[in-house]
């Protein structure tokens, strides 16, 4: 929240893509049952984190590629973490499936920034986004409470409140 004219608090808008929002909903899924020694399902997942079954193939399989998920086919198969969740940094899970760089979108116009690669606010907003990747950096999976369900531990991480998923 940030305060703006008048003592009103207005909510600043900080977002994760789709792929990102359901890389970080697998992974806290995966985090969850680590203890367990069943590989848990992509249905499963899907069905426990309202993700889409048809979306969540190809962002478990970026997770595998980036060495955060283990996965076994098979009728016993399924998916785990490759490590443990202390160990993996939330930054971690969103640039597997987003890459390392954010969007070049200059927030004052929608698109890039001016020819000399500057618009009045690019280094405010550039140092915001920087505060962000710090803060998901510090957070591991294990960081992240999940006994009050997915908006809980959003909140946690993004200090948001939650709205109800």
């Amino acid at each position: 929240m940030v305060r703006v004219r008048g003592g009103t608090v207005a909510p600043v808008r900080l977002e994760l893509t789709r792929r990102g929002d359901y890389a970080v909903r697998t992974m806290l899924a995966l985090a969850a049952r680590s203890s367990d020694p069943e590989w848990l399902s992509a249905r499963r997942i899907a069905e426990e984190m309202a993700i889409p079954a048809r979306f969540l193939p190809h962002v478990l399989r970026d997770l595998v590629r980036a060495g955060l998920v283990e996965g076994r086919t098979g009728r016993l198969g399924g998916y785990r973490l490759a490590r443990g969740a202390t160990f993996i940094p939330l930054l971690e899970v969103v640039e597997a499936v987003e890459g390392a760089e954010g969007p070049a979108v200059c927030v004052l116009r929608g698109g890039p920034c001016r020819w000399d690669g500057r618009c009045a606010v690019h280094e405010v907003f550039a140092g915001a986004r920087e505060a962000v990747r710090e803060r998901l950096a510090a957070t591991s999976l294990a960081d992240v409470p999940l006994s009050g369900g997915l908006g809980a531990a959003t909140s946690k991480v993004f200090g948001t409140r939650s709205t109800g998923g």
